[in-house]
Parts: structure tokens; sequence; C-alpha cells
């Protein structure tokens, strides 16, 4: 039975780190039901059950954003459970140790081509199909997070064309696709450098990300559905796993931002399609 009055979020990766402190946030200010999703059952089960020890009430579902099939269950679930998503946190990400995005980077194993086509994998192209599969589903007055970094600055792009054609009001997501895909298959080559790219895969995914949230605002704006903002964000340098635990910020002051943008209020005009710092401040994606 769909639940018709139920508001819904849902928050991707969120078994820990941020991703864990924005749904224990949510739980707290959203009226609605708040999902905490993750690859492995165990973990995400376990999350929730600590959650619950605090007194909320988190729902939970798998989701694997590397995996279509897993995607597309839950986007069915959703679908057959609730009137739409208000909510949606694009959080699930990885990056290698020796990622030289990393400002505390460790040696590891994996070469770059190996690095480029994970990290673009999942980080751009997992999020592509999260968003494919649940947009459809969003109410109008829904708002939509794409959780970026630091290194997704354009200035990690050394190249002066790529930059150009990045930043281009005109870029489409097929296009944008597309470089991602290139940058992979030049990572392979081992010419990535001299193409322009930058030497750090997740900074290149997760300018990507924030590419990519621009020109899904452009298309919010001229969808029927009314008053659909989407954002990215830097969430600050976190004490998490990722950060190999040297970010200076708590993982709740890590979510501060996405929760903001999570519940902008209605009709808002100012942030919207922007990049926006931890401090909840908006930045020049292209000179920042």
């Amino acid at each position: 039975m769909i639940l018709a009055n139920t508001r819904l979020a849902i928050v991707t990766g969120s078994n820990k780190g941020i991703g864990y402190a924005i749904v224990k946030d949510l739980c707290e200010r959203f009226d609605g039901d708040v999902y905490l999703t993750a690859r492995d059952v165990g973990r995400g089960e376990a999350a929730v059950g600590r959650l619950n020890e605090l007194g909320l009430k988190p729902k939970f579902h798998q989701l694997d954003v590397s995996d279509t099939s897993s995607v597309y269950v839950f986007a069915k679930f959703v679908a057959e459970n609730y009137a739409g998503i208000d909510v949606l946190v694009n959080n699930a990400a990885i990056v290698f140790k020796n990622d030289a995005g990393m400002p505390f980077k460790i040696d590891g194993p994996e070469p770059f081509s190996v690095q480029a086509e994970e990290t673009i994998r999942i980080n751009y192209f997992g999020l592509r199909t999260v968003c494919d599969a649940l947009f459809p589903l969003l109410v109008p007055g829904a708002r939509v997070v794409n959780v970026s970094s630091s290194a997704g600055r354009l200035s990690w792009i050394p190249g002066e064309e790529l930059r150009r054609t990045l930043s281009s009001p005109m870029l489409t997501i097929d296009e944008l696709d597309t470089l991602m895909r290139q940058f992979v298959e030049k990572a392979k080559d081992g010419v990535h450098e001299q193409s322009g790219w930058s030497s750090s895969a997740y900074s290149v995914s997760k300018v990507g990300i924030t590419a990519l949230t621009f020109i899904q605002q452009r298309a919010f704006d001229e969808d029927p559905r009314t008053d659909i903002v989407i954002n990215s964000v830097y969430p600050g340098f976190v004490d998490t796993d990722m950060t190999r635990h040297k970010g200076p910020l708590t993982i709740e002051q890590g979510a501060e931002a996405p929760v903001y943008l999570s519940l902008l209020p209605a009709g808002e005009q100012n942030i919207k399609g922007r990049y926006v710092w931890f401090d909840k401040t908006i930045k020049d994606w292209c000179e920042c």
C-alpha cells in the first residue's frame, strides 16, 4: 500500500561517516521516513540499530549504487510504497588510499588505470544510475544534494580546454558522460596528464558530479514538477575512514551543510544549482 501522506528522504552510502550523520540529523529534523541505505545489509542494519538506541527510527534498504539491479530494485520499492521522494542525498563514494587528491595518501598497489576506472564507475556513473532511477519519483518541491568535495573544484583540472568545456552552460549529460569515459581511457593509455586531466581520479569524479549538478538544475527548471532544487556540496574535511581520520571536523559537522541543503524552504531561488561550501556559503566553482 502506498503511504500517500508520508514524506520520504533517502541517503545513499549512509551506514557510516558523513552519510550516517546526515541520516541521524534528518531523523531529528525531517517530517517523514528517512532511509539509511548501504551496500552491505549487515552493516546497514547495524547502523540502524545504533540510531534506534538513540531513540531515532530510520528505515533501511539495501542499495549498491554501482549495481544497476540493486538501484532499480530500490526504485521499485519506493514507487510501490511511497507517493514520491522529497529528499535525496547522493553521498555514496569511494577513494583509493593512494589517490593524489588525498592530503594524507598512503601507498597502495592499484595502478592509476584501475583507480580511474573504478572511481569513475562508482562515484560518477553510480550516482548517474541513482538519478536515472529515482529522479522520476521526485515530487514537486523535492530537494536533491550531490555530495562533492574540495577536490571537486574546477581548478583541479589542469587543461584549459577541458575546464572551458566542463564549465560551459551548454554542456549536456551525454557530453559529460563522454568526458568521464575519455578520462578513464586516457588513464588506461597513460596519457591523462598530457590530455589535461588531473592525476587524482577522485577529483575528476567529483568535478564530474559538480558539473552534473548544474546540468540537472537546468533540466529541473524546465520540469513540470515545480520547485525541485539540486545543489552540490563540499561537506568539509571530516574525520572519517575516507580521510584516514585526519579531518578536524566531526561527522556531525560534516552533515550540517548537506542537511541544510536538504531542507531548503519552498520557493528557494538563490541556492539552487550551486556549489556550496561546508560553511553554507556559495562558491564560484570556476574560480574557487
